[in-house]
């Protein structure tokens, strides 16, 4: 390619990136902070995948400050996802885009937003192969989004499970549910222990909150 042609893309490129609101060069998207200490580099890294437990509240919780600090999101393959449910969790419904039944071309669709948009979420339709994947993160790089994947994936910098989950709010037999304390694992790639955090997910506010740890019980001498 021609040094004039290069520096034409160069310049288209900065055109789009102006007009989304985002660099797409971007190292790390922030996160809410009781999920950043969990997460390598304390956020979303741009050109990562990230495998996630079939929650729709911690993946809600991961998209919430990336959409409301400016950054297009989108939701493929996840019917249930409501909007009432993301805002409760913050999510800026303006800068949500759900693609509630993408059909057996879930990939692909996937794979085009994340053209354009900065943060992607996918519960896969199917199997996705070595190769797939690969050509789905060389993507990813190249326009510097973040992938969330409710399912496995081959190159995932980073799973997030939900271990522990009690839900409050009963009493007697009857009453409603209104919170939930969970313990959240997060296995990095880049370390061999796990890191772990206890999150009311959703508090009673159907927001994120974190739990705080308990305090010390003193000791007393005996005798």
């Amino acid at each position: 390619m021609r040094e004039d042609a290069v520096g034409e893309v160069h310049r288209l490129r900065a055109q789009l990136e102006h007009v989304q609101g985002r660099r797409m060069e971007a190292a790390v998207r922030p996160v809410h902070p009781a999920l950043a200490e969990l997460l390598p580099g304390g956020g979303l890294r741009a050109g990562s995948a990230y495998t996630v437990a079939p929650s729709t509240s911690l993946l809600l919780s991961l998209l919430a400050r990336p959409s409301r600090e400016g950054a297009w999101c989108a939701a493929v393959g996840m019917p249930e996802l409501g909007a009432e449910a993301a805002a409760g969790l913050g999510v800026a419904l303006e800068r949500l885009v759900l693609v509630p039944e993408p059909g057996p071309r879930w990939l692909a669709v996937a794979a085009t937003l994340a053209e354009v948009m900065p943060v992607v979420a996918v519960r896969p339709g199917g199997a996705v192969s070595d190769a797939e994947a690969s050509r789905f993160m060389a993507r990813l790089r190249d326009r510097g989004a973040s992938l969330l994947v409710q399912g496995v994936w081959p190159q995932a910098e980073a799973a997030l499970q939900i271990v522990d989950s009690q839900w409050d709010g009963l009493g007697d037999g009857y009453g409603y549910l209104s919170s939930r304390t969970v313990t959240i694992a997060v296995q990095s790639r880049r370390s061999p222990v796990p890191r772990r955090a206890r999150l009311m997910l959703p508090d009673r506010d159907g927001a994120l909150t974190a739990v705080a740890p308990a305090a010390p019980v003193p000791m007393r001498a005996v005798g």
